[in-house]
């Protein structure tokens, strides 16, 4: 009993120098307190209650737990890499693709206008053997109507033959060109064509890109999140470990301890403490002494350090 009330006025105590200190600290900091204060009465109810190892034990699997959420967020983000590398290289290839296609348009519109200049001079040249055709031909007409020579007459016959059949090799040569330039036409709308989907290629690769980048950008924020969360809840853990320990060696009889302890020692040690006091308990009881049960008096133990925490809310 007398071992159980120093422990309560230290407690007090305790509670006290807190609210002082949460008094004299900055809004930020009298935050951290108050989360660190949460984890010492978490700590201090757990050593009276027979299942705080059971919370040690879910404390360390939810550091398991973040730590291979991490790990899984870092390989994907790997992933997500790779993939934006070969997006890089595709465009990259995409895009000398596209440059060969220009070069080729270039060409073929470079042929089309050689062909229509050639197909202009053929027309002019066309032109002037009709004007000749029909030179000679008013030229036969006014032979006949003046009746000259008939060799005069022959020869203007041959003349005018050998300009028709000129003017026939020229409109085959013409239809020909003709040929020539919508088969080019063809070909250049099929570049273009080619060029167009090229386009769409690559701006459906550049968007696949964005978005690659985006979910790498997220991937990246939430590896980060994790990461603090997971710093966080290591500091908490060591420090609630660290309470567990001046609790359990802290009391009179044991002695601190001279090197790092296993979780496995303190659960033992934590414990060992507790049968202990059941068994004191239970030894005052069979001598006859009226004590209240462990319950109960570990509900009183607890009443003054919340209520405590509640008066230190408004120095907060």
């Amino acid at each position: 009993m007398e071992q159980e009330s120093s422990n309560e006025e230290a407690t007090e105590e305790a509670a006290e120098e807190a609210a002082e200190e949460a008094a004299e600290e900055p809004p930020e900091e009298a935050a951290e307190e108050a989360a660190e204060e949460a984890v010492e009465e978490a700590a201090e109810e757990a050593l009276s209650d027979t299942s705080a190892p059971g919370l040690f034990l879910e404390q360390a699997e939810g550091e398991e737990t973040l730590i291979a959420q991490l790990i899984a967020s870092q390989d994907a983000n790997e992933e997500l890499c790779a993939e934006l590398k070969n997006a890089r290289d595709d465009y990259d290839l995409a895009t000398g693709v596209m440059c060969s296609l220009q070069r080729q348009l270039e060409i073929q519109e470079s042929q089309l206008r050689k062909t229509e200049s050639e197909n202009e001079r053929l027309e002019k040249e066309l032109r002037e053997r009709e004007n000749q055709l029909q030179a000679m031909s008013a030229k036969f007409c006014s032979l006949r109507e003046e009746w000259k020579h008939e060799e005069m007459i022959v020869t203007t016959e041959k003349e005018n033959c050998s300009l028709r059949q000129v003017v026939t090799e020229q409109e085959s040569k013409l239809a020909e060109q003709n040929k020539l330039i919508s088969d080019l036409q063809g070909a250049v709308s099929q570049l273009e064509a080619e060029a167009l989907t090229s386009r769409y290629q690559i701006h459906k690769q550049q968007r696949a890109q964005e978005e690659m980048q985006s979910q790498a950008e997220t991937l990246q924020h939430t590896e980060l999140q994790t990461r603090v969360a997971l710093e966080c809840l290591t500091s908490r853990f060591e420090r609630f470990r660290s309470k567990i320990i001046q609790a359990t060696f802290g009391t009179a009889g044991n002695k601190p301890p001279q090197a790092e302890l296993t979780d496995e020692e303190v659960l033992e040690a934590m414990q060992k403490i507790i049968n202990e006091r059941i068994e004191f308990h239970q030894m005052l009881k069979q001598k006859g002494v009226r004590l209240p049960s462990l319950y109960n008096i570990d509900t009183v133990t607890s009443s003054p350090t919340n209520s405590k925490g509640r008066r230190k809310s408004p120095a907060r």
